[in-house]
């Protein structure tokens, strides 16, 4: 396969996937967030307080991009903003009970993008594209 058409591939499945979330996330009554607003909430069920930092790092999105997003769905009440009380210059992000209701959907969610995405893909092959694209992830 040469290489611009392994690049096709892949952002076509990044299209995919985007527009299969959107789909899923409509179906839940969920029509508010775009994909990238959820890539917050979600980081945020794992880290239940961050910095604007922090998420962008842990989303892959530079601060001022992160920063419009929180924006966005503080006005929505999914999330709030609180300065550190240790530095000032320093605000976190935290799920509000409206952000915290999503996650039995976002975890339904995410069941069923992976159950799509391995379809007829062997425990093997599962392994075989995760060392692949580890490899492919630290060369960057």
């Amino acid at each position: 396969m040469k290489t611009r058409d392994a690049i096709s591939l892949i952002s076509k499945i990044k299209e995919s996937s985007n527009r299969f979330i959107v789909s899923e996330m409509t179906k839940h009554g969920v029509q508010d967030i775009a994909t990238s607003h959820g890539d917050i909430i979600y980081a945020l069920y794992n880290r239940p307080k961050m910095t604007m930092a922090e998420i962008a790092k842990k989303i892959g999105k530079d601060k001022s991009t992160v920063t419009a997003l929180v924006d966005k769905l503080v006005r929505m009440g999914y999330v709030i903003k609180e300065r550190s009380d240790e530095d000032t210059r320093v605000v976190h992000v935290a799920l509000t009970s409206k952000g915290e209701d999503l996650k039995p959907v976002f975890e339904k969610i995410s069941q069923n993008l992976l159950n799509v995405f391995y379809a007829d893909i062997t425990e093997t092959e599962k392994e075989e594209l995760l060392r692949i694209l580890m490899k492919i992830h630290s060369n960057f």
